[in-house]
């Protein structure tokens, strides 16, 4: 119980704020309730603090964020499931330049991702913002050969 009231005690001074709640943003102390009201009734407020993404931003932003992005569970040289494994083998053979998402570490992503590509399975492989597939295409365009020129 002391070492929380020092805490307390020390946040007031670091603050430089005598009063709780206080509201910090990036490290910054913005204010307590009297402020928090004031940013609020000004409008202030609302453009002040950070503003969570749609879930689709969110996808759109991570699906686009490299040229090859494969939706996987685990990573590459820990792959989670087989299927995963068995693409991750095959993308190594064309020796690419690609960046993965973990989907296991946010059901977020997860179940959003297969109603936003209306693919309701895992890997999910994107080429320029692009779903081209999961598991069975790759496989698919890989042993025919088409699998090179969709990865450019």
């Amino acid at each position: 119980s002391s070492g929380i009231n020092a805490e307390y005690g020390g946040l007031k001074k670091f603050g430089e704020w005598p009063t709780y709640p206080q509201v910090w943003l990036d490290g910054e102390l913005l204010g307590g309730l009297d402020i928090m009201k004031e940013m609020h009734e000004n409008g202030e407020l609302v453009t002040t603090l950070p503003v969570k993404q749609s879930l689709n931003t969110r996808l759109k932003n991570l699906i686009n964020s490299h040229k090859i992005m494969l939706f996987m569970k685990g990573n590459p040289t820990e792959p989670r499931c087989g299927f995963s494994k068995t693409t991750v083998g095959i993308l190594a053979e064309y020796n690419l330049d690609y960046k993965t998402f973990d989907i296991l570490s946010d059901n977020e992503v997860r179940q959003g991702l297969k109603t936003y590509s209306e693919w309701p399975t895992y890997p999910q492989l994107y080429v320029n913002g692009e779903l081209l597939g999961g598991l069975d295409i790759i496989r698919e365009m890989h042993e025919s050969g088409d699998l090179s020129d969709s990865l450019k």
